[in-house]
């Protein structure tokens, strides 16, 4: 039988190559635009916080970037914590918090679906991070036009 002789991995050890990138880095020309929608729920994959972290990372290539949540996504624009608001009830619970705090305080802007909120999730508006804005559910298509119309980069999000 074949022999395991290779030393395990220990802290510190490079497991591939993290400084070769294979392609240029993109910047935006003056006056592109970004939209990242969001129709996922909170806390059921990953997909929320890499696509938020996605919408940074566009913000600071320099596109003017803009997110929607609508449908589920609005739970991940509310305001949460445990035992009391802004509380880190374990560690991460805070991510989406936290990361559209810091999208918003960069420049970004974030739109949330009322229809949603309310009618879906059972939220008031005074739920929303502060900074979030509330739209009519009727402006979630026609934001996503708008940015069509003006040849934005659109990344949506959607899981069930």
């Amino acid at each position: 039988m074949p022999a395991v002789t290779q030393e395990h991995h220990k802290p510190g050890d490079f497991l591939v190559d993290f400084e070769e990138k294979v392609f240029e880095d993109v910047k935006a020309a003056p006056g592109e635009k970004a939209l990242v929608t969001f129709h996922t729920v909170a806390f059921e994959g990953s997909i929320g916080l890499v696509n938020i972290l996605q919408a940074l990372r566009l913000l600071r290539k320099g596109f003017e970037t803009s997110i929607l949540l609508y449908g589920p996504g609005v739970t991940l624009g509310v305001q949460r914590g445990f035992p009391k608001l802004g509380d880190e009830a374990f560690p991460g619970a805070q991510n989406f918090n936290n990361q559209l705090k810091k999208f918003m305080e960069e420049g970004g802007k974030v739109f949330c679906c009322r229809f949603a909120l309310q009618a879906l999730y059972g939220h008031g508006e005074p739920s929303l991070i502060p900074g979030i804005r509330p739209i009519s559910p009727l402006d979630v298509l026609d934001l996503q036009l708008i940015h069509r119309r003006e040849n934005a980069y659109v990344l949506s999000t959607w899981t069930l």
